[in-house]
C-alpha cells in the first residue's frame, strides 16, 4: 500500500536531524521555531558577477538575504561606501537590498559602471555577496569607408575582413549581399569565427553579387550593416562559356592552375591556445587551394572524445564542449587536395578558474560542542585562499580561543554563544574567484516534536509501514520508540529505527497494533509523542468473475464477492477492457456482481472487478465472448472435451507460525479432466525478486497444506494445479509473510581455489540463495593458509561469490575455508577445500636424449622438469632435417603429459635433425631445450649413398686419388729394384751362405748380375767403389747417413752400379727419355 505523502514540515525536521553530520541545516519553516531561533544573515539571490544593462532599461542590481532577526543592506562601489541615500536616482527595495537606479529622470547610465558588492547584516553577522562588475551594453556604429573593388584572379585565395566596432557583448557576425540575400557558404566559400569571409579559391561567378558584413547587438536588438564589397575577378574564360561551365575538372578547363593547399587562418604550422575548465574549446584551420582543400582533424597520442566533439563550418571548426584537464594536448588540422596535405598543429593548454571541491556548509552547533568549516577548491594555476569574518579579514578579527585556522579549514572547539558569525572564503587564482558565506549558529534548544500529537495510523496485515516522530532540539536529541508505554527500546528484529528517528515495522502482524511513544532527549530536557497503530485485514476476491462464452440477446452474470476488514469502507467498480465500465440501462451493478441484460456484440471483451478500500484493493478479470445466433459456440479458449483447469483461487495464509505456515486455497474447474496435483511456488523480495521458485507439491485431492519455511524470507506463495491435459495459470500471489532470522545452517556450496595470474589465487563459489541466508546482510567468511605449514589464518570477509588472495608463490597448494554469516550470527564450520595458486611456464624437460641405433630411426627420451609450475598439459616437438646448410620441412608433434619417449623415422640416411623440446601448462609453452641427432658414419656415405658415385666432382675426385695411388706404387717398385738388405759384418767379408741368419728371417738381396759389386767393397749412391776400410765406418757404408738398420741391426742400403765412368756418360741419353728414369729423378 503506498503511503501518502508527509507534509513539508517532516522535510525540514527530518533534514534538521542530520544535524549532527556536518550537512547543511535550514531551520524548520515552523513559525513557531522561526520566531524563537536565531540566525545570521544568508545570501539568497544576487546578481551575476558580469552584469551588462541596457541603456535604455533602469539598472537593476539585486541583493536578497535571510535571517532572524532580518537582515539590514549597505553596498560598496569599487570598494568604497556607496551612500544610496545621497543620490536621488538610486534606491533600495523595501526589506531587500536590491538596487534599483533609475533614469525616468535623465543621467548617463555609463556614469554607475563599476565594482558593486552588497552587505547584509544583523547583530549575529555579516554575509556578502560577490562583487558584481556592472557594465552597460554598447552597439558602436560602423565606421564610414569607401571600399574599392577588389581585384583578384581566378582560382587565387581572398579574405574579406570584417573587422566590426567593439561591442558589449560582443555582437552577432553574418554575411549577406547590399540587397539583404545570405550569401550562400560551402567548404570553398565560408565565414571564420572571427567574423572574416574567406574563399579558399575564387570563381568567376563570385562577381555576381557584392559582399557586407553584418552586426547583431543582443540588447539593442539593432543590425549595423558594413558598406559592401564588389569582387572584379580575372578569368582566361568567361563564365557565360556554357562548354566550360559543366566541365567535370572546372579548374583545368578554366585554365585555372592547380596548387596544393595553403593555410589562411591560423597562419604557419604550429599556433597555441588556451581555454578554461568548463568552457567550450573552438579550433579552427580554413585553407586555400586548388581543388578546394578537404579539412580533417585528429589529436595527437589519442582520439577526439566522441561524446564531446563536433565538427563546425564544413569540418573547418572543431568544437569541443565543457573541456576538462583530459582535453589538452596538441590537435592538428590536415588540408588535402589531390595536389597534396599540409598540417597545422595547435597546443591546447586547458587552465581553470578556480571550482569547488568542498564548499563551506552553515554550521549549527549546540554549546560545548566542536565543529568545522571547510572551504576546498582546486584550480590551475591552484588557487589561494583567504578567510573573512563578517567581511573583515580574520587576521584583523578580534581573536577568538576557540577557532583554529589551518589552511583550507577552520576549526571550532568548544563554541559559545559567543561564537555566532558568518564567515567568507575567498579562493582565487588569475581565471577567477569564488566566493561562499558559512555561518556559525550556536543554539540551545530543548526537545520539541513536530508533528501533531496522537496521530492514527491504519496499516494492512503483513505490509511493511514507517511511523514518523519529527523532533527538533540542540544539542541533537536522542529518540527512543516503546510500546503501550512499557517494555525495552524498540530496535532490530521486526524494527528498524532510522537516524531522522522514524521507526520501521517490516512485516504488520496482528500483535503489533497498539500505542507507540517516541522520546526525544537532550541536556536541557525532553519530549514526547505517541502514534496509535491499527491493524486490518486485507481485501480479497474469493469469488472471482469467469470467462464466458454467451448467445447475442442472452443475459449473463459475472461473479465478484469481495472479503474485507468491516471497519473499512469497501467499494467495487468494474472496468472494461481496462477502461471503466458505464453502467447502462442493460446493466445491474450489485455488491457481489454485475449483470447484462441482452448482451450484444459490443458487450464483447474483458471485464474487471476491482474492490477497493482507503488502504488497498484487489482485481479480478475474465473475458466475455459473444456469439451470433445460428453459430456454433466457439469458447476462444477452445471448446475441447477436456481443458487444462483454471486456476486456484483465493489463497489464505494460516497458523502462522516461525518456520511454518498453513496454505489454503480454492480449486478452479477442472475442465472434465481430474486435477491430480497441486505446485505451490514462492517469491522472495530480496534476492530475487518477481522469480518464482518451487517449494512443494501435493495431491490434487487437498486444498490446504502446512509450508515447512527458512529463517528471514519474505515469502509469497502461488498454486498451479495441474491435469492430464496440462498446467493452469498461476493463481495470484497470497500476501506476504516474513520468518524472522537466524544464523545460517550451511555454507556456500562448490568453493574453489584457482589462479588467474601466476602471482595469484581466486576463491569462488556459489552464493547461497535467500533460503539459506536466514538472516539480513549475507556475507561470507573467506579463510586462506598454505597447506602442510603452520601459518595462521588469513581471512576476509564479502559480499560477493568471489576473492582474490594476492602475491602468492607460483602453483601452490592452499587450504581454503568459506563460512556464511549473517546479522544473526555465523554458519556452522566450514569444510577445507584445497585450492591452488596460478600457474606460470613450466622449466625445460630434464636429461634430453637422443640416440640413434640404426639409419631409419632416431630415439628421444626426456624427463620430467625440474620445475612443472602447474599441471602439466603436455610436451611440443619441433623438428626438422638438416643437410649442411639446407634446411628441411619443420615438423610438430604434441604428447601427453605422462609421454617421455618418442621415436622418429628418418626420411633418408645422410640428414641430421635438430629436435626442440618444450613442456606445456594451461598458461602455455615453457622454456625448451634443443639436441641434434648425431653425425653418420663416414661409411654410411659410400655404402648408402649410390647416387654419388654419378656426380662428377665424385668421379674427378675418385680418378685423382687412383692416379696417385698408382704413381706412389711405382716409386716404391722402382726403389725396391734399385736397392736391397744387406747384413752387417764385422772388419771382414763373408760370403752370406744359406745357413745365414738373414735368410731364416725372410731377408734377401735385391742385385743386378751385370752390376754385381765386388766382395768386401761397397757402392756409394754416386756409383763409385770404395775400398772398404779398416774401422769398417758405417758412415762409409751409408754415404753420411743415408743407411737404415733393420730391427735384427742389418743394414739396409741402397745401391746403384756404375760399370765405369764412359758408360755412364754414354747412358745419360737413354735414361733421360726412359719414363722410368724421370720417375725415378722424381723420387
Amino acid at each position: 500500500m503506498a503511503r501518502p505523502q508527509p507534509p513539508p514540515w517532516v522535510h525540514a525536521a527530518v533534514l534538521l536531524c542530520l544535524l549532527g553530520l556536518g550537512g547543511a541545516i535550514e531551520i524548520p519553516m515552523d513559525p513557531s521555531i522561526q520566531n524563537e531561533l536565531s540566525q545570521p544573515p544568508t545570501i539568497t539571490k544576487q546578481s551575476v558577477k558580469d552584469h551588462i544593462v541596457d541603456p535604455r532599461d533602469n539598472i537593476l542590481i539585486e541583493c536578497e538575504a535571510k535571517g532572524n532577526p532580518a537582515p539590514s543592506f549597505h553596498w560598496t562601489r569599487n570598494s568604497r561606501f556607496f551612500n544610496v541615500a545621497k543620490d536621488p536616482r538610486v534606491s533600495m527595495r523595501r526589506r531587500s537590498g536590491t538596487l534599483v537606479i533609475d533614469f525616468r529622470s535623465g543621467g548617463r547610465p555609463e556614469e554607475y559602471e563599476g565594482e558593486y558588492q552588497c552587505f547584509a547584516r544583523n547583530k549575529f553577522g555579516t554575509a556578502l555577496s560577490n562583487r558584481i562588475r556592472l557594465q552597460v551594453s554598447k552597439s558602436p556604429l560602423w565606421p564610414k569607408e569607401n571600399l574599392d573593388p577588389v581585384v583578384v584572379q581566378e582560382g587565387a585565395p581572398l579574405t574579406l575582413q570584417c573587422n566590426p566596432p567593439p561591442g558589449l557583448p560582443s555582437p552577432v557576425i553574418f554575411w549577406m549581399s547590399s540587397s539583404m540575400e545570405p550569401i550562400t557558404q560551402d567548404k570553398r566559400v565560408s565565414q571564420g569565427h572571427n567574423g572574416d569571409l574567406y574563399f579558399s579559391n575564387v570563381m568567376v561567378q563570385d562577381m555576381q553579387t557584392d559582399y557586407s558584413c553584418n552586426a547583431r547587438f543582443h540588447f539593442t536588438h539593432t543590425i549595423q550593416q558594413k558598406n559592401p564589397f564588389t569582387l572584379k575577378v580575372l578569368t582566361n574564360h568567361p563564365y557565360n562559356d556554357s562548354s566550360l561551365r559543366n566541365h567535370p575538372d572546372m579548374y583545368s578547363a578554366r585554365g585555372v592552375s592547380e596548387r596544393t593547399p595553403s593555410f589562411m587562418y591560423p597562419q604557419g604550422t604550429a599556433s597555441s591556445q588556451m581555454v578554461l575548465r568548463g568552457m567550450d574549446l573552438l579550433l579552427e584551420c580554413i585553407a586555400s587551394g586548388v581543388p578546394t582543400p578537404d579539412i580533417a582533424w585528429y589529436k595527437k597520442g589519442g582520439d577526439l572524445p566522441s561524446d564531446k566533439a563536433k565538427f563546425e563550418n564544413f569540418n573547418k571548426a572543431l568544437r569541443i564542449t565543457s573541456v576538462s584537464e583530459e582535453d589538452s594536448g596538441e590537435y592538428f588540422c590536415l588540408a588535402s587536395n589531390k595536389m597534396g596535405s599540409i598540417r597545422h598543429t595547435i597546443s591546447v593548454r586547458v587552465k581553470a578558474a578556480p571550482y569547488w571541491l568542498d564548499e563551506p556548509k552553515n554550521l549549527i552547533l549546540a554549546p560545548g560542542e566542536d565543529g568545522r568549516l571547510v572551504c576546498r577548491a582546486n584550480g590551475n594555476p591552484k588557487p589561494t585562499v583567504q578567510w573573512m569574518v563578517n567581511g573583515e579579514p580574520l587576521q584583523s578579527a578580534p581573536p577568538n580561543p576557540n577557532r583554529e585556522v589551518a589552511g583550507d579549514t577552520i576549526i571550532f572547539r568548544d563554541t559559545q554563544i559567543s561564537s555566532r558569525a558568518v564567515y567568507q572564503c575567498n579562493t582565487s587564482n588569475e581565471h577567477g574567484y569564488l566566493l561562499a558565506n558559512a555561518f556559525v549558529s550556536v543554539l540551545d534548544v530543548p526537545p520539541r516534536m513536530m508533528s501533531p500529537r496522537n496521530q492514527l495510523i491504519r496499516v494492512i496485515l503483513y505490509n511493511r509501514t514507517r511511523l514518523d516522530c519529527p523532533f527538533f532540539g540542540s544539542p541533537i536529541p536522542t529518540l527512543r520508540w516503546f510500546k503501550n508505554g512499557q517494555g525495552s527500546n524498540l530496535d532490530g528484529g521486526n524494527y528498524h529505527v532510522y537516524e531522522n528517528g522514524s521507526l520501521e515495522i517490516k512485516m504488520i502482524r496482528k500483535e503489533d497494533q497498539g500505542i507507540y511513544t517516541c522520546v526525544a532527549t537532550n541536556i536541557l530536557g525532553k519530549a514526547e509523542n505517541q502514534v496509535r497503530l491499527e491493524v486490518k485485514d486485507p481485501t480479497r476476491i474469493f469469488r472471482m468473475p469467469e470467462d464466458q462464452v454467451v448467445k447475442r440477446g442472452t443475459t449473463v452474470q459475472l461473479e465478484c464477492r469481495v472479503k474485507h476488514d468491516p471497519s473499512l469502507k469497501l467499494t467495487v467498480s468494474w472496468l472494461k477492457d481496462d477502461q471503466p465500465l458505464y453502467i447502462g440501462n442493460r446493466m445491474k451493478k450489485e455488491d457481489d456482481s454485475l449483470t447484462i441484460f441482452g448482451v450484444a456484440e459490443r458487450d464483447q471483451g474483458s471485464y474487471t472487478c476491482v474492490a477497493s478500500t482507503e488502504l488497498d484493493q484487489d482485481l479480478a478479470k475474465a473475458y466475455l465472448t459473444v456469439l451470433a445466433d445460428q453459430t456454433t459456440p466457439t469458447n476462444r479458449l477452445a471448446a475441447l472435451p477436456k481443458g487444462r483447469p483454471d486456476r486456484p483461487r483465493d489463497l489464505e495464509l494460516t497458523d502462522l507460525a516461525e518456520r511454518s505456515v498453513r496454505l489454503t486455497w480454492i480449486p478452479g474447474d477442472d475442465n472434465n479432466s481430474p486435477i491430480t496435483d497441486y505446485v505451490v511456488q514462492f517469491e522472495e523480495d530480496q534476492f530475487q525478486p518477481g522469480v518464482w521458485h518451487d517449494h512443494s507439491k501435493f495431491p490434487g485431492s487437498v486444498n490446504s497444506a502446512v509450508l515447512q519455511l527458512s529463517p528471514y524470507v519474505n515469502y509469497q506463495f502461488r498454486v498451479i494445479a495441474v491435469n492430464e491435459v496440462g498446467s493452469s495459470h498461476p493463481s495470484l500471489p497470497s500476501e506476504r509473510y516474513r520468518t524472522s532470522g537466524a544464523p545460517p545452517e550451511s555454507n556456500p556450496s562448490d568453493v574453489k581455489g584457482e589462479g588467474t595470474r601466476k602471482n595469484n589465487m581466486e576463491i569462488t563459489w556459489t552464493p547461497m540463495n535467500a533460503t539459506s541466508a536466514f538472516g539480513p546482510n549475507l556475507r561470507y567468511i573467506v579463510k586462506w593458509r598454505r597447506k602442510e605449514t603452520r601459518e595462521t589464518w588469513n581471512n576476509a570477509t564479502v559480499w560477493g561469490s568471489r576473492y582474490v588472495v594476492g602475491q602468492t608463490p607460483v602453483y601452490v597448494p592452499y587450504e581454503i575455508r568459506v563460512q556464511a554469516e549473517n546479522d544473526f550470527g555465523k554458519g556452522p564450520e566450514p569444510d577445507t577445500v584445497i585450492g591452488y595458486s596460478g600457474e606460470d611456464l613450466p622449466s625445460a624437460p630434464r636429461r634430453f636424449r637422443v640416440r640413434q641405433p640404426n639409419l631409419q630411426t632416431i630415439n628421444l627420451e626426456w624427463d620430467h622438469p625440474e620445475h612443472p609450475n602447474g599441471i602439466l598439459t603436455g610436451y611440443s616437438l619441433r623438428y626438422l632435417p638438416f643437410n649442411g646448410t639446407k634446411l628441411g620441412k619443420q615438423m610438430v608433434e604434441n604428447f601427453s603429459p605422462n609421454q617421455t619417449k618418442f621415436t622418429v623415422q628418418r626420411a633418408d640416411p645422410v640428414s641430421r635433425y635438430r629436435f626442440t623440446l618444450s613442456a606445456r601448462t594451461q598458461v602455455g609453452s615453457g622454456e625448451a631445450v634443443t639436441e641434434e641427432s648425431p653425425a653418420a658414419p663416414n661409411e654410411a656415405y659410400t655404402n648408402n649413398q649410390p647416387d654419388i658415385v654419378t656426380q662428377g666432382w665424385f668421379i674427378g675426385l675418385m680418378c685423382a686419388i687412383a692416379l696417385l695411388v698408382l704413381i706412389l706404387l711405382i716409386v716404391c717398385f722402382i726403389k725396391r729394384s734399385r736397392g736391397g738388405k744387406y747384413p752387417v759384418r764385422e772388419k771382414k767379408d763373408v760370403p752370406l751362405g744359406p745357413e745365414d741368419p738373414k735368410e731364416e728371417d725372410g731377408s734377401f738381396d735385391y742385385s743386378d748380375e751385370d752390376n754385381k759389386p765386388l766382395q768386401g767393397s761397397q757402392t756409394s749412391l754416386d756409383g763409385t767403389i770404395k775400398q772398404q776400410e779398416s774401422d769398417d765406418s758405417l758412415v762409409d757404408y751409408g754415404e753420411g747417413g743415408e743407411g737404415q738398420f733393420n730391427e735384427d741391426g742389418s743394414f739396409i742400403g741402397q745401391y746403384t752400379v756404375k760399370k765405369d765412368k764412359e758408360e755412364t756418360e754414354g747412358n745419360e741419353s737413354s735414361e733421360a727419355t726412359s719414363p722410368v728414369n724421370a720417375i725415378y729423378s722424381l723420387a
